[in-house]
């Protein structure tokens, strides 16, 4: 389950990828040191060794969207997120993601949003993580700023994501799940910063920063936006 197929993506997220082929594999643009706005991306969060993922489940508690968890796999399909502006401040593809910066996570195959509330999580009572809106467009509860050490989100540094809304931080801390996901690790927030809550980027596609003609780096293209 390594490969994306085009035709089953959301058109949104087609369109991100149409300077690139239909099908691809893991561990492109590896020459980038940092993570750009447009890229569709793996995140593994250090301390259990699990990747973000969500698919088309739906919580049997709580708000009754579609669930998040992290899984051990590697090669998931369901575990690729697309790095996105919000609505009120768009981030032009290819630009480095600042640390401090507002991002939204999307979900490649479903469209959904990385998503927070203050909706009980199922298996630890923390704050539940669902994906939630229709082709990457859903409301301000979809917002994470990422906080990490320098000027600019580096590929090998561990990050945090924190829920703007609510201030709590992404985190896992190791509850697993039964049917129909077994073996899926619970995904929530969390007030305080833990090793629970540090995540790594890890394989994906990368923008690069588009060029003018001058040579100089151009992130200021108005068709680069989405």
């Amino acid at each position: 389950m390594g490969k994306l197929n085009c035709e089953s993506m959301p058109r949104f997220v087609q369109a991100i990828l149409l300077l690139f082929p239909c099908v691809f594999g893991l561990s492109r643009g590896t020459e980038l040191s940092f993570v750009t706005c447009g890229s569709v991306i793996k995140l593994l969060n250090l301390k259990h060794n699990v990747r973000l993922h969500s698919h088309d489940v739906r919580y049997g508690s709580g708000s009754g969207q579609q669930s998040v968890t992290g899984v051990s796999a590697v090669e998931d399909s369901n575990s690729y997120w697309s790095v996105r502006g919000t609505s009120d401040a768009l981030c032009h593809r290819g630009t480095p993601v600042k640390c401090g910066q507002t991002i939204r996570l999307t979900h490649v195959n479903t469209g959904r949003n990385l998503h927070s509330h203050y909706f009980a999580s199922p298996l630890s009572s923390n704050q539940e993580v669902s994906a939630f809106g229709e082709n990457g467009e859903g409301d301000h509860l979809d917002e994470w700023m990422v906080q990490c050490g320098g000027s600019v989100w580096k590929r090998e540094e561990a990050v945090r994501f924190r829920h703007r809304a609510t201030d709590a931080l992404l985190s896992v801390t190791g509850e697993q799940y039964g049917r129909p996901i077994h073996g899926q690790t619970e995904v929530h927030a969390m007030s305080s910063p833990s090793q629970h809550s540090l995540w790594k980027a890890m394989e994906g596609i990368f923008m690069k920063p588009s060029e003018s003609p001058g040579g100089s780096r151009d992130y200021s293209h108005p068709h680069t936006e989405f």
